[in-house]
């Protein structure tokens, strides 16, 4: 079950972790609200393909988009993908909107806006493998234990 196997590597990780079990959610801030966390703290991990076979994380606060150009420029490439659903399942082993870097059938690079650092008391809520299941960590703390590359990859929802 992929709920168990995110949540084993969570506890494996040895980070502080709370879980948060609810129901679906209708938005951005319900979900917040439910987690006891901001909206800006719910961090999207979305699946990024580079090449045939080749993907990486993108951590997104849940206020925020990838901007496209910042991230291609990043990683020093001039295409980028988001795959369909089924391969992006296939490459984590985790449906469209459970993916998280915990337990991860293939633990690919990890990418992390810098929005999410500069507050060593932040705490974020990630998915953990299941529809309506979340694991809140310390963002500094997750971020090196993922080894995430951080940069400004991301822009406020809806900009032009």
């Amino acid at each position: 079950m992929s709920e168990e196997r995110a949540l084993h590597a969570v506890v494996a990780s040895g980070l502080p972790y709370a879980v948060t079990r609810h129901g679906r959610v209708g938005s951005l801030a319900e979900a917040a609200a439910v987690r006891g966390v901001e909206p800006r703290d719910i961090v999207k991990t979305l699946v990024v393909r580079r090449a045939e076979g080749d993907y990486l994380f993108v951590l997104v606060p849940g206020d925020r988009e990838i901007a496209w150009p910042k991230l291609r420029e990043l990683l020093g490439v001039s295409r980028l993908s988001m795959p369909e659903a089924a391969v992006a399942q296939e490459a984590t082993g985790y449906e469209r909107g459970t993916i998280t870097p915990f337990g991860s059938t293939t633990a690919w690079p990890v990418v992390a806006d810098a929005s999410l650092t500069g507050d060593p008391q932040r705490r974020i809520s990630v998915g953990a493998g299941a529809h309506g299941v979340a694991v809140t960590v310390g963002a500094e703390a997750a971020l090196a234990f993922w080894d995430a590359q951080v940069a400004d990859v991301t822009e406020p929802l809806g900009t032009p």
